[in-house]
């Protein structure tokens, strides 16, 4: 049984989430928060599954909610749940240490999967789409006049425990590469695949892939398309 914390401000909102969750045999709702403030007091004292997040909230907001929630430490997964599409906010919460987002016109079938896969340590989030969303926020300064370079991947100490394979696999995996691509280039069983990106996560310390993703921009091994 999948437990879920339902985190918004919009009653009319809490109420349909919790009407789909609980009409699925595997689901349950442990709690609903209406503010960011009560979603971090709740996820302490039940510690569910997943949190269905909601950014802009009064007060305390989803993001910093989901900043602290993640801080702890905990089992909880938080699934950003926006009005917006790609937009900065969803890029600051997955970010903050959410396991994916997806905006409220989804299908319900769609965050039926979306919650499912975060329980089960999934990112929500497709490869590619990730790669698009990171390659628009993750460095959005100008350039300076005098740039100076980045600092080398060979230098990062959090790519120390790699393998020169799994820092190969952690740079396609930043590149929006899915497990069968990995597959197919390097010639592996998907499920060999698998156990180096877990093996990646691990030695990382990476929530999720979207974590590993964000960890490959971070040191260097994939830069941002012009």
């Amino acid at each position: 049984m999948t437990t879920v914390l339902i985190a918004d401000d919009q009653p009319m909102q809490r109420l349909g989430f919790r009407m789909l969750l609980e009409s699925q045999d595997d689901m349950t709702v442990v709690d609903e928060a209406g503010s960011g403030t009560e979603a971090v007091r709740l996820a302490d004292r039940h510690h569910p599954d997943v949190v269905l997040m909601d950014i802009r909230m009064p007060g305390l907001d989803g993001i910093e909610a989901t900043r602290r929630i993640a801080a702890t430490g905990s089992r909880t997964r938080i699934l950003i749940v926006t009005t917006f599409d790609l937009d900065e906010y969803a890029y600051e919460g997955l970010r903050a240490g959410a396991s994916g987002f997806l905006v409220k016109d989804a299908q319900p079938e769609e965050l039926l999967t979306g919650i499912r896969s975060v329980a089960s340590g999934d990112a929500v989030v497709s490869p590619k789409l990730t790669h698009r969303l990171l390659t628009t926020y993750l460095r959005p300064v100008p350039a300076p006049a005098a740039p100076t370079p980045l600092p080398s991947p060979k230098d990062d100490p959090r790519l120390a425990p790699l393998t020169d394979r799994e820092r190969e696999i952690l740079t396609v995996v930043g590149q929006g590469w899915t497990n069968t691509e990995i597959a197919t280039r390097f010639h592996l069983a998907e499920s060999t695949v698998k156990t180096h990106i877990t093996r990646i996560l691990a030695k990382t310390s990476s929530r999720d892939r979207i974590q590993a993703v964000i960890l490959a921009y971070d040191t260097g091994l994939v830069t941002p398309a012009a």
